[in-house]
Order: C-alpha cells, then sequence, then structure tokens
C-alpha cells in the first residue's frame, strides 16, 4: 500500500476545518490551531487514524466482504462513485434511503424489481405494452437506478460503511450502529466522532482532500483483494500438491504390495527338491519295515 505522507495531506488542503464557532467540542483532541476563526486539524492524527482505517478495511476485504461507500453531498458524490465503481464496491451517492440497512430485504425487493423490469426488456414482454406503460415502467426504472443503482449488486448486508461527511449522513451512521456494522468516516470538526468506528480528522468539503483520502481507501481494498486472491492461489496449489502427493502414495503404496506378492510367489517356486538318491533311499527304507 502506498504511503501517503504528512506533505500530501498538507498540499491537498486535510487539515482546514470549519469556522471555529461551528466546532463540534468532540473533536478538540484532533485539533491542532486556530487560525483567522478556522480550525486546523492536526495531520499528525490524521495520518494515523488514516491508516489505521485503512490497514482495517484490508482486513475486511481480504475476507471477502463488500464496503459500502456513502457520499451524497455534491462536491463528493461523483469522486465516490468513481473509486467505488473502480474496486467493485457497492455505494449510495444520490439520497440514503431511510431503513436501506435496517429494512434491507425490502430495499432488496425493490432492487429486484429493476431487475424484472430488465428481463421484461430483454425478453419481449415490454414490447406489447401500451406506450403509457412503456413510460410508466421507464420512469420507474429510472428511479430506481437513480436511487439502487450503486448497490444492485448488494445480495447482503455490508461488513462497513465508509462516509464523507458523518453529519449529513447522519441517519446511514445511525442504522449502521443499530446493525453493528462498522463505520470508516471523514470527520470534519463540526462533527461528532463518538459513534465512528474508524474516524478520519479531515476536511471533508474541499474536493482535493476527499479525492486524496478516498483514494487511500481503495487503494487498501485494492491490497486486500489482491491478497485474497494470492491466498486463494496459494491455497489451490496447497490442495493440488497434497493430492498429487496422495496418489503418489497410493502408487507407491500398490507397487509395494505387487512386489511382495511377487516375491511371496517366487518363493514358492524355489522350494527345495530331493533328489533321486533320496527318493531311492527312502523307498528301499519303506520295502524294508514293510
Amino acid at each position: 500500500m502506498a504511503r501517503t505522507t504528512y506533505q500530501d495531506l498538507l498540499d491537498a488542503g486535510v487539515h482546514f476545518g470549519h469556522l471555529t464557532r461551528k466546532w463540534d467540542p468532540k473533536m478538540s483532541k484532533y485539533i491542532f490551531m486556530e487560525r483567522n476563526g478556522i480550525h486546523i486539524i492536526d495531520l499528525n492524527k490524521t495520518l494515523s487514524k488514516l491508516e489505521e482505517a485503512a490497514s482495517a478495511i484490508k482486513q475486511i476485504v481480504k475476507s471477502g466482504r463488500k464496503v459500502l461507500f456513502v457520499a451524497t453531498k455534491k462536491q463528493a458524490k461523483d469522486i465516490v462513485a468513481e473509486q467505488a465503481k473502480n474496486v467493485n464496491m457497492p455505494f449510495v451517492t444520490e439520497r440514503w434511503l431511510g431503513g436501506m440497512l435496517t429494512n434491507f430485504s425490502t430495499v432488496r425487493k425493490s432492487i429486484k424489481k429493476m431487475s424484472n423490469i430488465d428481463k421484461m426488456t430483454k425478453d419481449g414482454t415490454y414490447d406489447v405494452l401500451s406506450k403509457k406503460e412503456k413510460l410508466m415502467i421507464q420512469r420507474e426504472r429510472i428511479k430506481l437506478e437513480t436511487l439502487l443503482g450503486g448497490i444492485a449488486d448488494l445480495n447482503r448486508l455490508p461488513a462497513a460503511l465508509f462516509i464523507i461527511d458523518v453529519k449529513k449522513e447522519h441517519i446511514a451512521v445511525s442504522e449502521a450502529l443499530k446493525l453493528n456494522i462498522p463505520t470508516f468516516a471523514m470527520v470534519d470538526t463540526n462533527s461528532d466522532p463518538t459513534h465512528i468506528d474508524f474516524p478520519i480528522p479531515a476536511n471533508d468539503d474541499a474536493t482535493k482532500s476527499i479525492t486524496l483520502i478516498t483514494s487511500v481507501i481503495t487503494q487498501a481494498i485494492i491490497d486486500g483483494l489482491e491478497e485474497r486472491k494470492r491466498d486463494k492461489e496459494d491455497e489451490a496449489e496447497k490442495e493440488a500438491a497434497a493430492a498429487k502427493a496422495k496418489i503418489d502414495n497410493g502408487q507407491e503404496a500398490d507397487a509395494v504390495e505387487a512386489t511382495g506378492e511377487a516375491r511371496a510367489e517366487g518363493d514358492a517356486g524355489k522350494r527345495p527338491r530331493r533328489n533321486k538318491v533320496e527318493d531311492e533311499a527312502t523307498a528301499t527304507e519303506a520295502e524294508g519295515k514293510e
């Protein structure tokens, strides 16, 4: 995993917090100083928390589970959607639907409905509908795609959430908390980090800051996926080697058994034979006894 430096964070403006009058006192331990009425985030702590979060996410992905990206604010949605797609992770960048996690079974029904509409288009069912029915279905499909397209392949609850701006995405945070789903998030100076499992103190408004932090997280995901792939390949090689060894041992055992049988047959054929003189002596002795 490429290491992000203090200078990288500084260049991206990760250290710029909100106006001091908008701060949340619970963020005080992550604030370095105040400058011109703005809180400055301690980048040493940001760096430490970012590495901690990246390491944890890597292990989650390595185990084969999914991380849901959440960012509905204007300056973050496109960045997050693109990066989530790059690592094949689910994402929500439009409106967070209440119950998206806590009522996941209902959300899955809506996703299935979207899939059924696509199926209608392919099998010709859509073609026999009236213009009005087609228009209604098209509108519904667009709406479902907008709201749920990013989680269309999410068949079960995610293993974790990565969130941009916990204040804006407070419903997502609340639902994850209820279900004990770990949360990773960029937390600015105006937010409460208390209920975030892996808070990353950072400017969650600037695009450069969002891009940098998100790219570190996605790189950790890439690393986790690659390690998972290598582990599976190693496991497959071990299984293949074990199977080969078993076959080889079986063949060796068969060979030993065959050799033993051959020796036994050879020994039977080599039993000592009595010569002619011995036979005649035995016959004479028998006649004398008679």
